[in-house]
Order: C-alpha cells, then sequence, then structure tokens
C-alpha cells in the first residue's frame, strides 16, 4: 500500500507559462525549493476531480538533464492526485509529435512533455515542462493563465514519495494506494511505435524506400543532434525505409545534447551545413531536442528557408496520400515567416491565416476543420495529422515530393521561385539581452511607429526608397473562439509589401530575445537568384536605424542569422 504525503509549500510569482510551457534554468528547478512540484500540482489541479480517475496522462521528453528526476515528481503527484494510469515512453523518452500523436489515439486528457525544445541542456541549461491538452496540442492561453493562477497561491501539494516505477521496462505497473478504491497504472511503451504507425498511414513508405534504398537511391545526411529524434530516425529512416545505418549520426539522446545548442539551423547544425557542402550527400536535415522541428538542407549545402519549405509542401501536397484522402481545408502561417505561402494560397485558391506566433492558433483552425498544412519561420512545419509541429513528418513531406518529381531539392525551389516568384526573408536574433532595454526599445519604437506622421515617411538605403503604408501592433482575432491576441509584434508594411517586424520572443529562459525579421516579395526572374543578405541589406539597415537596436541593447550584430 502506498501511501499519500501532503507538502506544505510557498508559491512562486514566475511560473507563467510561455506559448510553451513553463521554461527556466536547471538551477531554478534543482535550487528552489518545491519548484517542479508546485507547477505540477498547478497543471494537476486544473483537471478536473471527476475526470481524473478514468483519465490518463502521457508523459514523455526529450533526454535533457533533470528528466528523470521530473517523470518521478510527474508520477507521485499524478497517483496522489488521483489520476488513474500514466502513459510513459521508455526511459521517459517521448518526442513532442509523439506526445501529440498518442494523447490523439488512445483519447488521454492531456500529456505532460518535459522539454525546453531547442535551448541548451546539461546542469547549466535549461529544462522546461508544458502541458497539453486532450486533443494533443499545447493548452490553450485560459488554461495556462489558469495553470499561472494556481501557481501564485498555491500553498500544498499532494505526492506519493514512495513511488518507484522502471522506466526502462515495457509493459504495465500496478500499485494500490492507500485511500484509493482503484489501483494507479502506469504503462512504459515504445517511444517510436504508436509515432511510426501514424507516418506509415500518412506517407507511400514504398516510394520512400525505393528512394533511399533502391538502386538509383538518394544519399541523405540526418542529424539528430543528441536529441529525442535519434531513436526515430534509426527505425523509421534507416531500418523500415532503408538509408544506411551510417546516413544518420547524433543519434543517441544525451543530457546535454553533447555540449551543442540542440537548435537546426545554419548556426547550431554547422556541422551538418559543412558535411553538405562537400557535395556527397542529396539531402540533408538536422532536428531540434524535442523533434518538432527541421532543417532542410539540399546538396552542396542549398539551404530550404522554412518560410519557403511550407510553400514549397502546399505547392505539391498532393504527392502526400494522406491529403488525396482527406482533402486541402486551408493554409496558415505565423505573421512573422514570409508571405510565400499566401501566393500558392492564391494561386490554388485555398483559404490563409495568418496567427500569431505559437502552434496552438494552429490547433484551433485545426479542431474547427479550417486547417491542413501550417508552418513558422523558426523551423516549424506541419499538418492536422497532430496538433504539433513534426520535424519527421516534415522531412518525409520533401522526400515525397522529391520522390515523385524527381528533382533535386536545389531544382524543386528555383522551380518554385519562377512560377510564384519568390519571398526574400532573413530573421536576425538577439539572444540574451538586457530584459529592461529590450522593453524600454519595443515601447518607444511602438510610440513612434504609431504616431500618424509615421505613415508615408520615405526611408532610405543605398539606391533604394522605401515608403511606410501601414504600421501597427499585430492583433488577432481567433475566427473559432473569437478570442483576441494583442501586442503580437510590431509590423511596418511598406508600399511595395515589404515587411520589417520586431518581437520580443518568450522562449528563452534567461534576459530577452529581440527577432527582427524582415520579409520582401520579388518576381523579376533576373533577381530571383540573388542572395538574401544582399537583396535585404538596404531593409535591414533601415530596420536597424528606426529601432536604434544596436545603440539601444549595446550589441554590434546579432546572435543567430536565419
Amino acid at each position: 500500500m502506498v501511501k499519500i504525503v501532503t507538502v506544505k509549500t510557498k508559491p512562486y510569482t514566475d511560473q507563467k507559462p510561455g506559448t510553451s510551457g513553463l521554461r527556466k534554468r536547471v538551477t531554478v528547478f534543482q535550487n528552489s525549493a518545491h519548484y517542479a512540484e508546485n507547477f505540477i500540482q498547478s497543471i494537476i489541479s486544473t483537471i478536473d476531480p471527476a475526470e481524473r480517475q478514468e483519465g490518463t496522462l502521457v508523459v514523455g521528453g526529450d533526454g535533457r538533464f533533470y528528466l528523470k528526476e521530473s517523470i518521478k515528481l510527474i508520477i507521485g503527484i499524478a497517483a496522489a492526485n488521483g489520476i488513474g494510469r500514466l502513459v510513459i515512453g521508455q526511459n521517459g523518452i517521448l518526442s513532442t509529435p509523439a506526445v501529440s500523436c498518442i494523447t490523439r489515439k488512445i483519447k488521454a486528457i492531456g500529456g505532460i512533455i518535459l522539454t525546453a525544445s531547442h535551448n541548451p541542456g546539461g546542469p547549466s541549461g535549461d529544462f522546461g515542462i508544458k502541458f497539453n491538452t486532450s486533443n494533443g496540442g499545447p493548452a490553450p492561453e485560459a488554461i495556462t493563465d489558469k495553470i499561472f493562477q494556481i501557481s501564485k497561491t498555491i500553498e500544498e501539494y499532494a505526492i506519493c514519495p514512495d513511488l518507484e516505477v522502471d522506466l526502462g521496462t515495457l509493459g504495465k505497473q500496478q500499485f494500490d494506494l492507500e485511500n484509493k478504491f482503484k489501483p494507479f497504472t502506469v504503462e512504459i511503451i515504445d517511444p517510436v511505435e504508436a509515432y511510426g504507425n501514424m507516418l506509415r498511414n500518412i506517407f507511400d513508405f514504398s516510394i520512400l524506400k525505393e528512394l533511399l534504398s533502391g538502386p538509383n537511391r538518394w544519399k541523405i545526411r540526418i542529424d539528430a543532434m543528441h536529441g529525442v529524434m535519434g531513436p526515430y530516425v534509426k527505425k523509421i529512416l534507416c531500418e523500415e525505409l532503408g538509408s544506411p545505418a551510417n546516413s544518420a549520426v547524433n543519434c543517441v539522446p544525451l543530457e546535454d545534447f553533447g555540449g551543442h545548442h540542440p537548435d537546426p539551423n545554419l548556426t547550431y547544425a554547422a556541422d551538418l551545413v559543412e558535411t553538405m557542402k562537400t557535395g556527397e550527400y542529396d539531402f540533408g536535415a538536422a532536428f531540434d531536442g524535442d523533434g518538432d522541428r527541421n532543417m532542410i538542407l539540399g546538396k552542396n549545402g542549398f539551404f530550404v528557408n522554412p518560410s519557403d519549405s511550407v510553400a514549397v509542401i502546399a505547392a505539391n501536397i498532393f504527392t502526400i496520400p494522406y491529403f488525396q484522402q482527406t482533402g486541402v481545408r486551408g493554409f496558415a502561417r505565423s505573421m512573422p515567416t514570409s508571405g510565400a505561402l499566401d501566393r500558392v494560397a492564391r494561386a490554388t485558391k485555398i483559404a490563409l491565416y495568418e496567427t500569431p506566433t505559437g502552434w496552438k492558433f494552429f490547433g484551433n483552425l485545426m479542431d474547427a476543420n479550417k486547417l491542413s498544412l501550417c508552418g513558422e519561420e523558426s523551423f516549424g512545419t506541419g499538418s492536422d495529422h497532430i496538433r504539433e509541429k513534426d520535424g519527421l513528418w516534415a522531412v518525409l513531406a520533401w522526400l515525397s515530393i522529391i520522390a515523385v518529381r524527381k528533382q533535386s531539392v536545389e531544382e524543386i525551389l528555383k522551380d518554385h521561385w519562377q512560377k510564384f516568384g519568390r519571398n526574400f526573408f532573413t530573421r536576425y536574433d538577439y539572444e540574451e539581452v538586457d530584459a529592461e532595454a529590450a522593453s524600454k526599445m519595443m515601447a518607444d519604437l511602438e510610440s513612434m511607429m504609431l504616431d500618424r506622421s509615421f505613415i508615408g515617411q520615405k526611408f532610405s538605403a543605398g539606391d533604394k526608397v522605401y515608403v511606410v503604408d501601414k504600421a501597427d501592433n499585430f492583433e488577432y482575432s481567433d475566427p473559432v473562439d473569437g478570442s483576441i491576441s494583442r501586442n503580437q509584434g510590431l509590423r511596418i508594411i511598406f508600399t511595395d509589401g515589404s515587411r520589417i517586424i520586431y518581437r520580443l520572443s518568450g522562449t528563452g529562459s534567461a534576459g530577452a530575445t529581440i527577432r527582427l525579421y524582415i520579409d520582401s516579395y520579388e518576381k523579376d526572374v533576373s533577381k530571383i537568384y540573388q542572395e538574401p543578405q544582399v537583396m535585404l541589406g538596404p531593409l535591414v539597415t533601415i530596420a536597424l536605424k528606426i529601432s536604434q537596436l544596436h545603440e539601444r541593447t549595446g550589441r554590434s550584430g546579432p546572435t543567430v542569422i536565419t
């Protein structure tokens, strides 16, 4: 008989979940008494007590440092609070897309994902706890606000401190708890199985197998960046689709991601970029820590901008059997993402939605049958098969297009630009900037932009002149539930359609991250193959001049350029 203990605690004021849950330095979780316990109890307190006994929660994470300790706390607190069953990935490992898939498949009441996504791991890195609801998507604001309110007033939590679960052995383990009529069940599952079955029903695995292991096979290079995706890549791309075992690297999940930043972009996945530049491989891809983001590269390191990636998938969507069956209900992109997808939507007469950053906005549209394919410039692409972005799904979508069109990544993109024109796009990230300086800069910028005299102003750099057509702080009225999300990013839109966007991001764990986005459309065929940094140079100069970003933050340049 396992005993239930009530522990007195004190609330914290800083447990407000961001767009992707609560992320903090590992040391905050380790050194602040009951910090993780408070937040876990606050999550479970939002679940109706009447649903708990018959309910199942899915639990897993990306393998980062502090994962095992957190899972032990979740098991103890869930049991003590009357949750009937937990389904946990073997050794605590589950990708974020797999949690979404399993939650939907078994009709769980929710899922708890232990990840800080693309942020660094290890004892001095970041840790995060994220709650997904029964649709398999990130908890909407109404629920994250509720979690935050509970966390600010919490006085005690319930836990079974002596409950020991073997995370390494597949199968069911049952426990009798004091004062509970039914035993508490923990089921340890294969992390890949349900997710792999789902992908098998979406894509044509026979043509993918031919592409990756047939006589004219494509050579691919996949970098799992020592995150959660290693086991998925090995099982699906190598064992099932026949790509040689050595085509996948960094496939063992490590607590500190091998000392690297598990962020699939040109800066942090530089090893993959260099390998692709040798010309030895036809296709390359990298994933982030929890497997929801992806980067796509062609031969010789040809980079596919994520904004272009979702547009190309949209233009070739019927190469994927799933969409031949479901049809296409709509496309969507986050506001900072380039307008490349808009061009495809216009040409195909398919509805397009522009949402704030955060996958939950897409989930709402999907649940209302308004959306089939969506993407964000931050290396996230996905569809309505689950309610999270899905890195491996995006890779298989690209490989499906390649298999059908029999063209290289570069040829596919260049054809796309010739047909639709090209949205040149770049993003500058200024990470861990002083939060006060960042907020002040954004406030001053907003008041300047919203002044009536700003409209019609001319800005020049080099031989380019841009005239302001519109300036605002983006707000979104959700067409499904009518909720309004304000202050989603400062936008300057010029008369030629070019855009400058400034955002303060909430996904870091320390300081503030300022993101600057530049998007400019070009249909002149003589210019569409130019380098983005060259084409966008004048707009970048103007964006820095208007905001005085470098002067206000003490920075001489961005941390990362995409």
